[in-house]
């Protein structure tokens, strides 16, 4: 257990917030309008995908976070 505070949790918080964000605009400036006239079917698992990529290297930055080290 952790005695004392660490500047990795709020730094890391911040940052995944930022990370988000622009990850959102993104995929909301460049994806968004390649798809816009495709059926809505097709569009919802396209959408799915994107909303969950962004989970691939969340494992690791949340030990990060916690330990200090990546694995």
């Amino acid at each position: 257990m952790r005695s004392e505070p660490t500047w990795r949790i709020p730094f890391g918080v911040l940052s995944l917030l930022i990370a988000l964000l622009i990850y959102g605009l993104l995929v909301a400036r460049y994806i968004a309008p390649l798809i816009t006239d495709w059926h809505a079917l097709i569009q919802t698992p396209v959408y799915i995908l994107l909303g969950v990529v962004w989970l691939l290297p969340l494992r690791r930055f949340l030990i990060w976070m916690e330990t200090g080290r990546w694995g």
